[in-house]
């Protein structure tokens, strides 16, 4: 038996066999083939060299139609390489004289390839070896299939283990066989954490050796309240962990028996909303389940990893209208674009950032990028016409940006009023609180928008200079630490003082720890996983408001993350004990 620890990103627990998806595939073994075949790989190979010449084609006439000729102009190495018969022929040859099969051999030419680069004088030269990797994987990929193409071939409900999983794999777990998961790298809110989540999935992240840990079909467990993943158990511990799971579905069904129609409402009548955050309309079921009022943040981003590219406004306009229809009547709040980041754009592969978290993500990306900005714009402005939506823009730092984002916002409305396409011209616009300097600033920010949507996720990140989704600082990464929560305080009070809403829409309002601390605070809205809905209803009707306020300055002479985690934990215990039963108090 082997006991790997981790970090907890989504509770629960499971038992069920491996399923291992890590870089092997991509690592390709020499295999020869029989005389009879060589023809046959030599057509495998053109095929693979011209679908990525086609992919790449189609790449560049989109950025040169959104972006302009310059930005188009990145994919003319890649392309100009693929049709270079100095890298080709050799390719073809080691088919027909070593008899190899083609993905071997496209694997060792692009790799001869990129060492004679990296052997140049020339640093120009030398810079475009990453691009020679970025073919590679382009290339080879479509020869011995993708990774993530695995996951839909599991027959059996199993456990996903990996050294990382990127938006799209995770992506992929949405319509899978899978139980949960666990990941060598991520982070509390790492994208996969956040997916995670959002299918009620137990995911442990952070491992760092997991997948080389442990094989196809391997016995194990993952415990994604303590953050624990076992392989071999032995039978105690199969024992165990089968009561534990016992006890946790006794725990969700007393939690579904409380009922989606009981009130979020104090002790002392004081009225929270709990809103879910999603990434797919489907999800929105499950926030209706538990008594969810709405949906507190659509990232719209994920249906652009989901389809691998960008939907056109028409698909766009569907998918809101469909989130609109599933709400019966409650609010949609929609964020624009999120990509960038740990979520990069499908297919631009190609633009690298030395520090993307710092770099060209979120609104900066929209506004540079008017052609898709526009176009999502167009489809919220549209779907707004069938039900109540709100729309946020992201990462906001500056007055500028968000006077910008209204500015393309107003030139649309001006457009679809021409056409005579209907909208709600009163459409609430606000954005999301995500940096010191908006935090900072809030007071002047609430001048210009209708609402503000605290993100914790990045507040903590850029607060703290701890990467989110870097299991290697995970312990210092915590929404606990003195300056989060004193700049989420000023966000509260300067959105009261302008008469604006104020809500959080960040994972720590999902963590049931922090709930009696943000009402304390004055939060009176809050935005969580779907899953997580129940539990945090039960906090808000057992508490009162004073109890909350109380708690509140109690930790506010606190300086030390540490004091104010224990505290806020021994509280909640007190409150909601048969949630911590079982639970790891370390």
């Amino acid at each position: 038996m082997e006991v790997l620890k981790g970090i907890p990103v989504s509770p629960g627990v499971v038992i069920g066999p491996a399923f291992v998806l890590d870089d092997a595939p991509l690592r390709v073994r020499r295999r020869t083939i029989g005389h009879d075949r060589i023809r046959e790989e030599v057509a495998r190979l053109d095929e693979a060299l011209d679908g990525a010449r086609a992919e790449l084609e189609e790449m560049r006439t989109s950025a040169k139609k959104d972006f302009g000729a310059e930005a188009a102009q990145v994919f003319a190495f890649h392309l100009g390489l693929l049709s270079d018969p100095s890298l080709t022929d050799p390719m073809r040859r080691r088919i027909e004289q070593e008899g190899v099969s083609a993905s071997y051999a496209a694997s060792s030419g692009f790799q001869v390839f990129a060492q004679r680069l990296s052997a140049l004088d020339d640093a120009a030269f030398r810079t475009k070896v990453d691009d020679v990797w970025d073919l590679d994987r382009r290339v080879v990929s479509r020869l011995i299939g993708e990774r993530a193409s695995r996951i839909d071939q599991l027959d059996e409900a199993s456990i996903v283990v990996a050294s990382d999983l990127t938006p799209s794999m995770a992506l992929r777990l949405h319509d899978a066989n899978v139980l949960g998961f666990a990941t060598d790298t991520g982070g509390l809110t790492s994208h996969t954490a956040i997916v995670a989540r959002a299918l009620g999935l137990p995911a442990v992240v952070g491992l760092q050796c997991g997948a080389n840990a442990v094989e196809d079909g391997d016995l194990m467990i993952i415990d994604g309240d303590r953050g624990v993943v076992i392989i071999h158990p032995d039978e105690d511990t199969l024992n165990q962990h089968r009561a534990r799971i016992e006890q946790l579905r006794e725990v969700r069904v007393s939690l579904e028996e409380e009922g989606a129609e009981a009130p979020s409402i104090t002790r002392d009548g004081e009225r929270i909303e709990i809103h879910g955050n999603v990434e797919f309309p489907d999800e929105i079921n499950a926030i209706l389940r538990h008594g969810g009022e709405g949906v507190g943040l659509f990232r719209t981003e994920f249906l652009f990893l989901r389809k691998g590219g960008e939907p056109t406004e028409d698909e766009q306009y569907d998918a809101y209208v469909d989130c609109i229809t599933r709400l019966k009547g409650k609010p949609l709040t929609i964020r624009t674009l999120d990509l960038g980041a740990d979520k990069p754009a499908p297919g631009e592969q190609a633009v690298r950032e030395r520090n993307p978290a710092l770099g060209c993500r979120s609104i900066r990306r929209s506004l540079q990028r008017l052609g898709p900005f526009t176009r999502q714009l167009r489809s919220v402005l549209r779907a707004s016409a069938t039900g109540p939506v709100r729309l946020m823009f992201p990462l906001i730092t500056n007055t500028l940006e968000i006077r910008q984002a209204r500015m393309v916002m107003r030139d649309v409305m001006e457009d679809l009023e021409e056409e005579r396409v209907a909208f709600d011209r009163d459409l609430p616009v606000g954005m999301m609180v995500e940096t010191p300097a908006a935090a900072i600033t809030a007071s002047l920010f609430a001048r210009e928008v209708d609402f503000f949507s605290i993100g914790t996720n990045d507040l903590v990140q850029y607060t703290l200079a701890v990467d989110r989704t870097n299991e290697r600082v995970a312990n210092l990464y915590t929404a606990a630490h003195p300056a989060v929560l004193r700049l989420i305080k000023d966000v509260i009070r300067a959105g009261r003082r302008r008469g604006i809403s104020v809500s959080i829409c960040g994972e720590a309002a999902g963590q049931i720890d922090f709930t009696m601390l943000l009402i304390g605070l004055g939060l009176r809205t809050v935005s969580v996983s779907p899953a997580l809905i129940p539990r945090v209803k039960r906090i808000v009707r057992r508490v009162d408001i004073k109890q909350c306020e109380r708690l509140a300055r109690k930790v506010g002479s606190f300086d030390s993350e540490r004091q104010v985690a224990a505290y806020l934990r021994d509280q909640t215990r007190t409150v909601i004990p048969e949630v911590f039963d079982g639970r790891s108090v370390e």
